[in-house]
């Protein structure tokens, strides 16, 4: 049996899956055995280089919980940010008028085409010469100006893929019945748009929270990242346990995110299938009578 993608195997080429299969499963098993023995060669395995986060609060209270503030308090206010800077960036570069439309799109891919590090090493820049932002701030200043920056361009592109992949027809049926072009973007084209749009602007958000360790790598912004490194040195170098224990968390606050966003998603799309009246064969009899008699047509 054969299907539009692609034609059925046969018996030898689903031997050698097989084989392939087997192979790689062992590869993977030596693998995993080699690293396993590496790390308890080094000592990285034993219970003293993990007890600090299972037995106490001195790790979670000193370390995590600061370094987790500081990296969701800038995560947060980028996104609250970024998102309303790019959906009037994406949709300034769909005006009609030129002095709107190239301005835009000269933001956009300028500050899109700079790596988002580069624009918080010149945020940082920014903030010392010229304003009065203290010396403990400036790094959460910094990290903010480039991850909103960088974003917000590419938040811009989304929202503007997202509204021109939308039929025509929709824009010129709203034209017709006399909404303005304003109108026709609030009411006809973005609420059909946010919930095609909704996995990449997830996705960027995730980028966003990922981001904020570039600033504890480069700016010294304490986040959670740069908080692993300390409490590595601070408890003998268990660097293996304090980077596991900083990646589970980041893969939570990812993974709910992308849960919400997810729920949100059917959620919308669920509303918009049961927004239409279903008439019956009752509701319709007054009309076909009527009709019948010739008074209401």
């Amino acid at each position: 049996m054969s299907s539009v993608l692609y034609d059925a195997q046969g018996p030898r080429a689903k031997r050698r899956n097989v084989l392939f299969t087997v192979v790689f499963l062992v590869a993977l098993a030596a693998l995993l055995w080699w690293v396993y023995r590496a790390l308890d060669e080094k000592g990285q395995l034993e219970w003293a280089q993990w007890e600090m986060f299972f037995t106490g609060t001195e790790a979670w209270s000193t370390y995590i919980w600061p370094g987790l503030k500081n990296t969701l308090t800038a995560a947060a206010l980028s996104v609250l940010i970024a998102l309303p800077l790019g959906a009037v960036l994406g949709i300034s570069r769909l005006s009609d008028h030129a002095w709107i439309r190239v301005p835009a799109a000269l933001v956009v891919e300028f500050f899109r085409a700079i790596p988002v590090l580069v624009l918080m090493i010149f945020g940082l820049a920014l903030f010392a010469q010229y304003t009065d932002v203290s010396t403990d701030d400036r790094p959460l200043y910094a990290v903010i100006t480039g991850l909103v920056l960088y974003n917000a361009s590419v938040l811009a592109e989304i929202v503007r893929a997202g509204i021109l992949a939308l039929p025509k027809g929709q824009s010129e049926a709203a034209m017709a019945i006399g909404l303005r072009k304003g109108q026709v973007m609030r009411v006809i084209l973005l609420p059909q748009a946010v919930t095609a749009m909704l996995p990449a602007i997830v996705s960027q958000l995730v980028v966003i929270v990922k981001d904020t360790a570039l600033g504890g790598a480069i700016l010294t912004f304490p986040e959670l990242l740069s908080a692993a490194s300390t409490m590595s040195a601070y408890y003998g170098a268990n660097t293996i346990a304090s980077f596991t224990v900083v990646a589970v968390i980041f893969i939570a606050i990812n993974f709910a995110l992308t849960s919400f966003a997810s729920w949100l998603e059917r959620r919308l799309r669920r509303a918009k299938k049961s927004t239409g009246a279903v008439l019956t064969a009752d509701d319709n009899q007054p009309n076909a009578g009527a009709t019948a008699g010739g008074g209401t047509f």
